[in-house]
């Protein structure tokens, strides 16, 4: 028997029946999660104390004893109709995100395909919390819904076994009242193939790559991992780093080794790298020498904060640390003075943004940071060649 607070139930039914158990009893009550107040604690549980008695003794139903698994096969056409008409069903059945989808038609489907050598019914991980099948087929139909191009394939299926690593947890953060937010950083040769941002307004909207790679992760967190808002998603706040937290790291530029280097990687390797955050801060440095720099930095880094902080660098600040023998180690062990002992990596750092004194700060989980190669099709510079040039050209007055 489980005791749940009131508006939590919907979360506790999804994840009894993903687990075989859609009879388990529940006792509902009015205390909120990480409530602290003794006295209003004792009286919630003396108001439901019969319900748990009575739930914990009741002999079991023949249903709770051998509960029935309602297998459902979709059809493979589920809709037809127009673009509004389409949009409104997606919407209305749960499977957008609130902006307009492209309809996941056989067509669009099979030419995102053909981003990939792996057959469409190849599972690349089942992904919590309901132990969704991530097929290639259903990675893709959710890419194209998301806008993506078929060279984005590659980096999305990685991106899947990332959120499906252990370290990540059977959730994947995902239905956490904290809100945390999913954020992917690229690296290596894939970053110029695919055209991602990693310098002016890289996180802000505007780039198909940045936009669209993250967008079709949320739409598989909703339609495959079964996240959805209010349901299993408790995030108390919601988070607007959800919609999109792609980014790619600038190597050129940079004076250290790549991250996914130093994360076991070679340099000519493309990898995407997840971490989960709940806050991103903008930074003006005190000044824009070594000092100046790693002091600011200090202020606004936590000692002995329960996650990981990873500091964004633009290649201007960047280059008096470096000219200066400042080593990432260097920076990381100045920074952190009072380090958590249960965070392996305390402090990550990464080489992006404009040429501009500023300094991003994103402060997230005490899960591990998980970083998964990219394998690419046969034919990949061939796809290349056929989609790089979608890039958009603005007018100048």
């Amino acid at each position: 028997m489980a005791l749940i607070y009131r508006d939590f139930i919907h979360d506790a039914r999804s994840a009894a029946s993903s687990r075989g158990m859609p009879g388990v009893r529940t006792v509902l009550e009015t205390i909120p999660s990480e409530w602290t107040d003794m006295d209003d604690i004792e009286a919630g549980i003396t108001a439901v104390i019969d319900d748990i008695i009575t739930g914990l003794t009741r002999p079991l139903t023949d249903e709770e004893r051998s509960p029935e698994r309602k297998a459902e096969k979709p059809p493979r056409i589920v809709f037809k109709g127009n673009l509004e008409e389409v949009n409104r069903f997606f919407y209305q059945r749960g499977w957008a995100d609130g902006l307009p989808i492209i309809p996941p038609t056989e067509e669009a489907v099979a030419e995102m395909l053909a981003g990939t050598d792996l057959p469409p019914d190849h599972l690349v991980a089942r992904l919590g919390p309901r132990l969704g099948k991530a097929t290639v087929e259903k990675i893709a139909i959710n890419a194209v819904m998301a806008g993506a191009l078929p060279t984005y394939m590659p980096l999305l299926i990685a991106g899947v076994q990332a959120l499906a690593d252990p370290a990540i947890g059977p959730t994947g953060l995902a239905v956490s009242t904290h809100s945390f937010s999913p954020f992917w950083i690229v690296n290596g040769p894939i970053c110029k193939d695919l055209n991602i941002n990693h310098s002016y307004g890289a996180l802000s909207p505007g780039d198909i790559a940045n936009a669209t790679i993250g967008r079709t992760m949320g739409l598989i967190t909703k339609n495959i991992r079964g996240v959805r808002k209010g349901i299993e998603d408790m995030g108390v706040l919601g988070n607007p780093g959800r919609w999109s937290m792609v980014i790619a790291e600038n190597n050129e530029d940079s004076p250290w080794e790549p991250l996914h280097v130093e994360h076991g990687f070679n340099k000519e390797d493309s990898t995407i790298t997840l971490y989960f955050v709940s806050s991103y801060q903008q930074i003006l440095p005190n000044g824009t020498d070594d000092k100046s720099i790693l002091n600011t930095l200090v202020h606004y880094v936590t000692p002995g904060q329960g996650g990981t902080f990873f500091i964004m660098i633009t290649p201007t600040l960047a280059r008096p640390l470096g000219s200066k023998g400042w080593t990432k180690q260097d920076i990381k062990d100045f920074t952190m003075v009072r380090p958590n002992p249960r965070i392996p990596n305390p402090v990550q750092i990464f080489v992006a943004g404009g040429a501009g004194t500023r300094l991003g700060i994103l402060s997230g989980s005490p899960r591990p940071i998980v970083t998964k190669k990219v394998e690419l099709p046969a034919e990949w510079n061939k796809l290349v060649a056929k989609y790089k040039n979608i890039v958009p050209t603005y007018a100048m007055y």
